[in-house]
């Protein structure tokens, strides 16, 4: 492989990396328009579902064939929800902080479902992660390192179904692609509507609102970014290392912190730059053993 062709893969994935790390701001102009999160997310992938179905019209054969799918299905779409939702609600650099702690979930959940013992090394990390994370939960007003609000919830609920997305995908790497993606982008769909149909009944989730020009288009725009990134990941992640891939991915928090802070979403205290350092410290090893195994995983990230 060129040269110019890893290059070329590096600049897809940070698109995909730059999409999802601002995808914070049109959500919350969404919800300034009346349509919550989860509203948006179905709609968002309702979207890329028929998109899919109408490029890989046997997608839904191959899906219905490996039941297990279904599984990827419920994790793949409580990680948008969790995802969306809480970058909107929340301070966006401490929800991204509070989502990648997916490394140290995936430690936990790697031993039942891959049969993967913990090393010492990743208990070390596990350990680093969970350290960083009592910093940042930690605030002068709580006596307790406990998540303090929906968003720290949803963040912690969405990083774990992130990692229990990553392990489902390497134990289900022997079925088709095509229908891994309908999973994941059905899991967005479904798992979405569902949440807002429930968070309707409970009060917290507001109705649709009228049919609007403005939050309609800004909906289309989103979901065709999130095609492209899509897309973007897809070409990046075939042509560079798993390792490679998700050490670029790992921009996204980059890209969430500097937009965020500038347009006054997100705030970077000494705490938050201390836990956060200490939670990519973690997944930066993790990286590093990652590269190094003879084994290498499957990396993913919101579809």
């Amino acid at each position: 492989m060129t040269n110019g062709v890893k290059a070329l893969a590096a600049a897809a994935l940070t698109l995909n990396a730059l999409v999802w790390g601002v995808s914070w701001w049109p959500f919350r102009v969404l919800q300034e328009h009346g349509l919550h999160p989860l509203w948006a997310t179905a709609l968002i992938y309702v979207f890329a579902l028929l998109c899919l179905l109408a490029l890989k019209p046997r997608a839904g054969r191959g899906f219905l064939q490996y039941p297990m799918l279904w599984w990827l299905l419920l994790a793949s779409g409580l990680t948008n929800v969790g995802f969306n939702w809480a970058v909107t609600v929340g301070d966006v650099v401490r929800v991204v902080l509070l989502f990648y702690l997916m490394p140290a979930w995936a430690v936990l959940l790697a031993w039942p479902l891959l049969g993967e013992r913990p090393s010492s090394a990743s208990l070390l990390r596990l350990a680093l992660a969970l350290t960083g994370v009592v910093i940042v939960l930690k605030t002068p007003g709580s006596s307790w390192p406990l998540p303090e609000s929906l968003a720290d919830w949803l963040a912690l609920m969405g990083g774990f179904c992130f990692a229990l997305t990553n392990v489902l995908l390497r134990r289900l790497n022997q079925t088709p692609g095509e229908a891994r993606m309908l999973a994941m982008f059905g899991g967005g769909a479904v798992m979405a509507t569902l949440v807002a149909v429930l968070g309707l009944g409970l009060g917290v989730v507001t109705p649709l609102p009228a049919p609007g020009l403005v939050w309609a288009g800004l909906a289309l725009f989103i979901s065709l970014a999130f095609l492209v990134g899509n897309l973007a990941l897809q070409y990046g992640a075939a042509r560079l290392s798993a390792s490679a891939t998700s050490l670029i991915m790992l921009s996204e928090v980059l890209f969430a912190s500097v937009s965020s802070v500038l347009l006054g979403a997100g705030e970077l205290s000494a705490r938050t730059l201390l836990g956060g350092g200490l939670i990519l410290l973690a997944s930066l090893l993790s990286l590093v053993s990652f590269g190094n195994s003879k084994n290498p995983s499957t990396g993913s990230q919101p579809a």
